[in-house]
């Protein structure tokens, strides 16, 4: 358990990048930032990586909730 935990901190340093943070918007600030090939390109790349993530957990969740294997000598 530690180790997945461990390895889901990992993961998460690698999908923040904390030189691009500069999302930080005052109260004056009243227009949308574009969306640029770059930008569509990464919420692109995140949510294949957030679909990849969620179908690992559906799996973890069925083996550990899942039916038993079926005894032979039964």
């Amino acid at each position: 358990m530690f180790s997945d935990l461990s390895n889901s901190v990992e993961q998460d340093d690698q999908r923040i990048d904390a030189e691009q943070d500069n999302t930080a918007l005052k109260l004056t600030d009243t227009r949308k930032t574009r969306l640029t090939l770059a930008h569509i390109s990464k919420l692109r790349l995140m949510n294949e990586l957030r679909a990849i993530e969620n179908k690992q957990k559906i799996q973890k969740v069925k083996i550990q909730y899942g039916a038993p294997p079926a005894q032979p000598g039964m």
